[in-house]
């Protein structure tokens, strides 16, 4: 089983397999999720200063901050997955 890293921006990088989810920012109760997990230090903040635009939520109960939107992203996880079909699909080619 391979490691999928994601690119969250900034050079800051997460692992694929640990994401829940990832949402914006704005609504009111995700904004207490932020706050409550700053009060138990387990938000890490991969903004660089900059705005946040995506919160992902991780499967280790960790709130990581993004100044990436959510779409973005996402794109970055389904780039992965094409590159790997890709990459799968020229190793059988190569085997014929």
């Amino acid at each position: 089983m391979d490691i999928k890293l994601i690119n969250i921006g900034f050079g800051n990088i997460v692992s694929a397999q640990r994401v829940i989810t990832i949402i914006g920012p704005e609504s009111a109760p995700i904004k207490r999720i932020i706050q409550d997990g700053r009060d138990k230090g387990v938000v890490i903040d991969a903004t660089y200063g900059r705005r946040t635009r995506a919160v992902l939520i991780m499967d280790s109960g960790h709130i990581v901050l993004s100044a990436l939107q959510p779409e973005t992203i996402a794109n970055r996880f389904n780039q992965d997955d094409d590159e790997d079909e890709e990459s799968e699909e020229e190793k059988e080619t190569e085997n014929e």
